[in-house]
């Protein structure tokens, strides 16, 4: 597989989906099946028995994961696409619309 563009803790963007034009942190990315967990992005409502953690149990609000090809990075403000290139020996990640080093 393919590096992943997107690393956790990120901005970005939907662009796709019921959460469209939401932005928010990346908080899990998982490269096996392509799936991105962001920040109050895609809730669903999941049911829980009482636990150690949880005394009640209940109903809760949790973020489920989203596929990457849904979201973008968002630099300055701007959804934009990414890159990597190589920069003194380093391969870093750049924002393909205005060609700044991300990291």
């Amino acid at each position: 597989m393919a590096t992943m563009k997107i690393k956790k803790g990120d901005t970005v963007k939907v662009i796709a989906g019921k959460d469209k034009d939401k932005e928010g942190k990346v908080i899990a990315v998982n490269k096996k099946t392509g799936r991105v967990t962001v920040e109050k992005i895609n809730m669903v409502t999941k049911h829980t028995k009482p636990s150690a953690a949880n005394q009640n149990g209940g109903i809760i609000q949790v973020e489920a994961p989203i596929d990457i090809s849904n979201v973008m990075y968002v630099h300055k403000g701007k959804a934009t696409r990414i890159g990597f290139k190589m920069e003194n020996g380093k391969k870093v990640r750049f924002a393909k619309s205005t060609g700044d080093v991300i990291d």
